[in-house]
């Protein structure tokens, strides 16, 4: 019988799936493999019957640049019952699978970790190759590369971004915008920064206070005014989906929001707009200060998701799915592939990564001492400093309490 591999998607989809399916595909197909496509995640190797199908090289090469999955994706997470009694061995087994392909974000890789160890222990001779996507940027490769899916998803939202800014400037409003980033503001920050947006608001940015509430709402508040101050009665805040995860729940109680939970823990934030949530708050906040602006919610999430991937994720894609071929021939397992800038390929261990308490991949997280990220934020954000504090008392009787480095505790530059 033909050796053979098996490719499943996990999670949430990314610009670049379909690329990175192809890739694989053409791949070992070329070198003789069968290669077998599981739907439905996680949900196939504990199930009798697997929803699976051939991958040939016709259907490869038509999905290569396709938004979307192919394979349909799930966020079945396992349980400990599920690996002790409904692994699906058998079909490892009876298809001659000699390696398991795993394409997801860091649940997805937490997964696979536990299959890595599971397969290990059992003396299952199967190998375990993951792939790293996300549009949230946030699993922990080096040399900071970004997860696939990032850049075309960071494209897609600064195109949304930059039109929702040009309709600010020409009816003379401000929108308040919510990106999807769950663990980390990445996606909101590359966003913000490619639409110039005035605020940026991102949970890596209280790393020296807590995250409240009304500090959020004072940072936007604080670039409406300065802009007041400019001569500019419109602009827009960048507020990433993320700073959910970090507020207290007696903080998302009082404002109002309330959450449901996931098989994985997270809350379910797509069921909330969080760019109205924001609104309906900056509201309140205005008017207790009797500044006369009436923002506008606009929320950036599934519209990013299952775009066309542009040409860097197509080139990248392409690379890591040659380069799961590339580390299963070298006798890798248990890993992630990853390449850098040059396209050489690496891999990094899932248990070198882990959290050694809960065995999860832990996120990779926007790195805001970096000179990137405080080149835009004292040069191209706009918020109340010391120089504005006579003026701005016309719109706030505290000014000092709307600066951003003292609502932050930063320490002046």
């Amino acid at each position: 019988m033909k050796n053979a591999i098996a490719i499943l998607a996990g999670g949430g989809p990314a610009p670049g799936m379909n690329t990175v399916i192809s890739s694989v595909a053409k791949t070992f197909l070329g070198h003789g493999y069968r290669v077998i496509g599981l739907h439905d995640g996680y949900k196939g190797l504990f199930s009798r019957e697997p929803k699976m199908l051939d991958i040939d090289y016709g259907l490869a090469d038509e999905i290569f640049a396709r938004g979307g999955s192919y394979l349909h994706m799930s966020r079945y997470r396992p349980s400990d019952e599920d690996f002790a009694e409904r692994f699906n061995l058998g079909f490892f087994v009876d298809n001659n699978v000699r390696l398991l392909v795993t394409i997801g974000g860091d649940d997805t890789a937490s997964t696979a970790n536990r299959i890595a160890k599971f397969l290990e222990e059992k003396h299952y001779p199967i190998a375990n190759i993951h792939v790293p996507k996300t549009i949230d940027n946030d699993l922990p490769l080096p040399d900071g590369m970004p997860t696939f899916g990032y850049e075309s998803a960071k494209d897609k939202g600064s195109v949304i971004a930059r039109t929702v800014y040009a309709d600010a400037c020409t009816s003379s409003n401000w929108f308040v915008i919510t990106a999807m980033g769950r663990s980390a503001g990445h996606l909101a920050f590359g966003i913000g920064t490619a639409a110039h947006y005035p605020m940026i608001v991102i949970p890596e940015m209280f790393n020296r206070t807590e995250i409240t509430v009304d500090k959020i709402l004072r940072l936007v508040v604080s670039s409406m005014v300065k802009r007041r101050l400019m001569g500019m009665n419109y602009g827009a805040a960048m507020i990433s989906e993320g700073v959910f995860h970090e507020l207290k729940p007696e903080e998302i109680a009082a404002a109002g929001v309330c959450f449901s939970y996931d098989d994985h823990g997270h809350p379910e934030l797509w069921k909330v707009s969080k760019a109205h949530v924001f609104c309906t708050l900056i509201d309140d906040k205005l008017a207790k200060i009797n500044l006369k602006v009436r923002p506008r919610p606009v929320e950036l999430g599934y519209e990013m998701r299952c775009q066309t991937p542009v040409a860097y994720d197509l080139e990248y894609c392409s690379t890591l799915g040659v380069g799961v071929y590339k580390l299963f021939s070298e006798g890798k397992t248990g890993c992630m592939v990853c390449a850098d800038r040059t396209g050489r390929i690496g891999h990094l261990y899932l248990r070198d990564i882990q959290d050694p308490v809960t065995g999860k991949i832990p996120p990779r997280t926007v790195d805001i001492e970096s000179d990137r990220c405080r080149y835009v934020i004292d040069n191209l954000l706009s918020y109340v400093g010391p120089a504005d504090y006579e003026a701005a008392r016309r719109y706030v009787p505290d000014p000092e309490n709307y600066d951003l480095y003292n609502i932050l505790e930063w320490e002046r530059p």
